[in-house]
């Protein structure tokens, strides 16, 4: 076997610990432009800034384990119909998506025999947070109910027209809370930017009463609290 000659260790001309801007570092030395401490200075405000920002931000969703899909700001509440808008004094907690399906069944019309039509039966749908993870689940009742296992139920208010072809924008006065979590302090539920859902398209006759279809649909659910 052959030894393996190793040079002489040389110490590093360089002083400079590694750092993610290592690259930027050096070349600032090179140059005869050490780092100054100001720049250092705001950098660390603007870190310390945006921090704090996301924080409060993601106040509601600490507490409760769901996040809020967008800033409140994003709600502006001129531009909604008058109908469906929140009273005064009224602040959002949560935006999610809901995504699912509308089951409809073919029933008699109700005092108009031999007529029929596709009913409203109920909603399944998953709620998702920003990032897309599921964060609750709404069903019939109608219920919403968040992944920490607190709910509301909800009467409605008022309706509002949607874009052609999906159901209508609404308003839920919701009802107490049960369990503890982020349903707590609800207070209004809007639906909003629907997508879908609409009663099928397809016959609904004597020859298919009972008959059920389900109905893809996905909208904004906005809830507010005091």
């Amino acid at each position: 076997m052959h030894a393996v000659t190793r040079g002489p260790r040389h110490a590093s001309r360089d002083p400079t610990p590694l750092h993610p801007d290592a690259g930027h570092m050096r070349m600032e030395r090179i140059s005869g432009c050490p780092p100054v401490p100001s720049i250092r200075r705001r950098v660390m405000e603007r870190v310390i800034a945006s921090v704090a920002t996301a924080s409060s931000a993601l106040l509601f969703s600490a507490c409760s384990g769901m996040s809020p899909m967008r800033p409140a700001s994003m709600v502006d509440s001129a531009a909604l119909p008058a109908a469906i808008r929140v009273p005064a004094g009224e602040t959002q907690k949560l935006w999610t998506v809901g995504s699912g399906e509308i089951t409809y069944e073919c029933r008699e019309k109700k005092d108009m025999a031999g007529q029929h039509e596709w009913v409203f039966v109920g909603p399944v749908a998953t709620l998702n947070d920003a990032a897309g993870r599921t964060v609750g689940r709404y069903y019939a009742g109608p219920t919403w109910e968040a992944a920490d296992g607190s709910k509301v139920t909800a009467k409605q208010v008022a309706v509002a027209p949607g874009r052609p072809g999906s159901i209508p924008l609404q308003l839920v006065k919701a009802d107490p809370a049960t369990g503890m979590g982020a349903m707590q302090g609800v207070t209004y539920i809007q639906r909003l930017n629907t997508e879908g859902g609409v009663a099928p398209a397809s016959a609904c006759a004597s020859n298919n009463v009972g008959a059920r279809q389900q109905v893809a649909y996905r909208a904004d659910y906005v809830f507010y609290g005091r």
